[in-house]
């Protein structure tokens, strides 16, 4: 049988893409390597999936080009994927944020995406690995399953994040085939290594809220030391705008002037690491302040003293090596030029038969839901195409 679309990645994005074309009368198939579908999604939100924000914008995504994903935004918009979800009849709940999570189970994220492939008679395939794609009078796939034909190709499979799940560079190595520049790629949302980060163990799993500084963005959100440094949501969020060799500024009372901290510390003498814990956790105190002056006693603290615990908790300059690796990351940053792209329906701009939705796009949103929108969206944009 010849389909008029093909989708490789039964993901968000994919499942998303199939569902819509399917509905529109389109004879799809979706290829998914995995024996499961939309196992990312599953394990998304601590298993309750982040399934969208309710206020998004470009400005919450980051792309060579920020104004790309505008039209697809504006077309597929947080309230219609809150429409479907309440269709279906999933509770929902606002964590932070505009941040929407299903009460009970991502399970139910998939469950309804399943639904709306099959009231699209989508033919959905799991553990077919593709072995080879082929352009020529439409599209010829070879996989361990047998051969499969089709007047269309979309490529959802994702990036490099999260390899434990499946992901794979696959939708990099096919943008290579076809020629399309891709934008250099890092993994994002992701965990920071300190420099000369050693002895971190004792503070591993001590957290604090912070306003952390990346570039010109900030974040204020909660920081988690590691093993082998610094994570978060707020760390999670400076990642995507972190440069090596830059620091990223922290910010460890951001609602708090030094000055009226000690205006009344005449005469006191609780030592200082002591009464700033009513601000902060003892250990991370510790780590930011030398010992002496952690030590002083509140009466003793003079203007060099204050001057240097401004420097230490509210102007901290935190040197990071790297980042944790893929399998520690929400998503992957860069990936296909979105200048090979029509912003209106995903697809080549040189081949009007192909295209490329979802993760594996140059297109990276915050932490928060906004991920999964760009996920809905663009696969929406592609589904009205095919």
């Amino acid at each position: 049988m010849k389909y008029d679309a093909i989708v490789i990645g039964g993901g968000a994005a994919g499942l998303f893409c199939a569902a819509t074309a399917g509905k529109r009368g389109r004879r799809v198939l979706v290829i998914e390597r995995n024996a499961q579908l939309g196992r990312k999604i599953l394990i998304s939100g601590g298993g309750r999936c982040n399934f969208t924000n309710r206020d998004v914008s470009a400005e919450n995504f980051i792309s060579q080009n920020p104004h790309f994903c505008k039209s697809a935004l504006a077309r597929f918009t947080p309230a219609d994927f809150i429409g479907l979800v309440r269709k279906h009849g999933i509770e929902y709940y606002e964590k932070k944020l505009g941040q929407l999570f299903c009460r009970q189970s991502s399970r139910q994220i998939v469950d309804m995406l399943e639904a709306e492939c099959r009231d699209g008679r989508v033919v959905l395939r799991t553990g077919v690995s593709v072995a080879s794609v082929r352009r020529d009078n439409g599209y010829t796939i070879e996989t361990d399953r047998g051969k499969f034909i089709s007047e269309k190709l979309v490529i959802a499979s994702g990036g490099l994040s999260f390899p434990k799940v499946g992901a794979t560079g696959f939708g990099l190595r096919i943008a290579e085939q076809f020629g399309l520049k891709i934008e250099p790629t890092r993994p994002s949302l992701v965990p920071l290594v300190l420099k000369n980060g050693g002895g971190l163990a004792p503070l591993a799993g001590v957290s604090f809220k912070a306003a952390v500084t990346a570039g010109n963005a900030e974040f204020r959100d909660d920081v988690l030391f590691t093993h082998r440094g610094m994570s978060g949501p707020a760390i999670l969020q400076a990642s995507n705008y972190w440069r090596k060799g830059e620091p990223v500024m922290i910010d460890a009372l951001p609602d708090i002037g030094i000055e009226e901290l000690f205006a009344d510390a005449a005469g006191d003498r609780r030592r200082l690491d002591n009464f700033l814990s009513q601000h902060l956790p003892i250990k991370a105190i510790r780590k930011f302040l030398a010992a002496d002056l952690a030590r002083k006693q509140l009466a003793q603290i003079g203007k060099k003293d204050i001057a240097a615990i401004r420097s230490a908790l509210k102007e901290h300059a935190a040197e990071f090596s790297g980042t944790e690796s893929y399998d520690r990351a929400e998503v992957m940053l860069g990936g296909v030029s979105t200048g090979e792209l029509e912003s209106s329906s995903m697809a080549v701009k040189k081949f009007s038969d192909l295209y490329f939705i979802g993760e594996a796009v140059d297109v990276t949103g915050w932490l928060g839901g906004y991920n999964f929108q760009w996920a809905w969206a663009s696969g929406s944009a592609a589904g009205n195409d095919v």
